[in-house]
Formats: structure tokens, C-alpha cells, sequence
């Protein structure tokens, strides 16, 4: 074979073998970006509920201080934020272009408004219903988180409240709900499985509070699907936690604290 077209070969080969390398990386690095989205997946639709259910079997935790709840809160729930941050940017970079679209603020607080009044108003008829006894009471670790003391809502309305708003509206309505509706080719789907994974996250509320924020995270998620913005989803968020904690808690457990320890009849 003449030397030039050996060379012109060789080139072509070496240039074939370049290309099947480039190709088998993209596509190695496909997959592991996928992976890493389904790994994380999993983990907030099935890691954070048994996490959540083995807290409410283990007695240990209702002797704990109440701000020592509170700090265990907050890092676990950050700590599950930067892990989401990470696998969005891997994976997901979409997220921060459709989870945080620019939106007025005034829109946003409307919107906000609009949804903790509903939400607010709903929950204010379930806990004269627990007190009346006409539903069941809540857990015994959820009577522990609200506040008793000054120190405590100061606490919760500025520490607590904001970090549930900002991480469970990033990882459920930002991460969960665009995985979803992309899996699932569905927006009424992934509308209904990122609720349902919501509520099955609060589960150490009992069944009724499962069920309670299951129906929130529904709520919670129609200015995302509307907007296209996890403003007012936070926003909202942080109103209802804030007065949930400073006000309707207290009131919830006006006839007395359960006992630390036992579970409330």
C-alpha cells in the first residue's frame, strides 16, 4: 500500500475511533446523570417517608429539646438541599430556569396570600374539629415542634419556617415536579405523585396529617404549574408555617400538652 493512502487511513481510522470514544462518553455521561436524577428521585419519594415514619417509632427523639428539634430539622433539610442543588445542576439545570422564572413580587405576594388564606382557613376548621374531638389528635412529635416559648417562635418564624419554604418547595415543586412531568410525559401525573410523596414525607403527623400535606403540596404546586415560579409556592409556604406555628399550634394544644413520650389518644 503507497504511504499516502496508508496515512490517509489511518487518520480516517484513528478519526472513526475518536469519534465512537466522544460518543461512548456522551453517552456514559448520559446515563450517569440520569442515574444520579433516579437515585435522588427515590430517595425523596421513598428515603425521606421511611426516614420520617422511623422518627415516630423512636421514643428517644420525643426526649429531645425542642430547639435541638429544631437545629436537626433545619441541617437534615439543608443537607438534603445542597445534595438537590448538586443533582440539578448534574442534571436538571432546567429546574432553575422554569423553578425560579422572573415574576413580580407583587404577583408573587397575591398569589401567596391568596393560597395560605385557603390553606389557613382549612386548617383552622381541622384543628376545631381535633379539639372538639370530632378527628383524631395529632402525634405526639408533632405536638413537640410547636413552640411553647418566645425563644422558641423566634425560632420557628425566622429559622424553621423559612427553611421548610425554600427546601421542601425546591425538592418537591422544583426538582420532583419537573422530573415527573418529564418521566412521566404527564402534568396531571406528576402533579399527583409529587403531592402524594409531600404528604407521605410528613407522615410522622399520622395519617391525617399526611393526608393534610398531600393536600397542600397540591395547592401549594398550581402557581408553579401556572407560573412557571417557586416564589409564590415559598412565600405561601412560610405564611402558613409561620402563623401554624405561632398561632394555630398553641391554639391546637390549648386543653394541654400531651406528655413527652406518649403518643396522644
Amino acid at each position: 500500500m503507497p504511504a499516502p493512502r496508508a496515512a490517509i487511513i489511518n487518520r480516517l481510522l484513528l478519526h472513526d475511533a475518536g469519534v465512537l470514544f466522544d460518543f461512548a462518553s456522551l453517552q456514559s455521561s448520559g446515563m450517569f446523570t440520569t442515574s444520579v436524577a433516579i437515585v435522588f428521585t427515590l430517595v425523596l419519594v421513598a428515603g425521606v417517608p421511611v426516614l420520617s415514619y422511623s422518627n415516630t417509632r423512636d421514643s428517644e427523639i420525643l426526649k429531645l429539646p425542642r430547639l435541638d428539634l429544631y437545629v436537626s430539622a433545619i441541617f437534615s433539610q439543608w443537607l438534603l438541599t445542597i445534595v438537590g442543588l448538586g443533582v440539578v445542576y448534574l442534571a436538571a439545570r432546567r429546574v432553575f430556569v422554569k423553578g425560579f422564572a422572573a415574576m413580580s413580587f407583587s404577583l408573587a405576594l397575591e398569589w401567596a396570600a391568596a393560597i395560605a388564606v385557603a390553606a389557613l382557613l382549612a386548617l383552622s376548621l381541622v384543628v376545631l374539629c381535633e379539639r372538639r374531638g370530632w378527628l383524631p389528635r395529632e402525634s405526639a412529635l408533632t405536638y413537640l415542634l410547636i413552640p411553647q416559648t418566645p425563644r422558641e417562635k423566634v425560632w420557628g418564624v425566622l429559622i424553621l419556617a423559612p427553611t421548610a419554604a425554600f427546601c421542601e418547595e425546591f425538592l418537591f415543586r422544583g426538582f420532583l415536579l419537573t422530573q415527573m412531568r418529564d418521566w412521566l410525559h404527564s402534568l396531571l401525573w406528576a402533579w399527583v405523585v409529587t403531592s402524594v410523596a409531600f404528604g407521605l414525607a410528613h407522615c410522622y403527623q399520622g395519617w391525617s396529617g399526611m393526608i393534610r400535606a398531600g393536600l397542600l403540596g397540591a395547592l401549594l404546586a398550581y402557581p408553579v404549574v401556572r407560573w412557571g415560579s417557586l416564589y409564590p409556592a415559598m412565600l405561601a409556604h412560610w405564611m402558613i408555617d409561620t402563623v401554624a406555628l405561632v398561632w394555630l399550634g398553641p391554639w391546637m394544644v390549648g386543653r394541654g400538652t400531651p406528655a413527652r413520650g406518649r403518643r396522644p389518644q
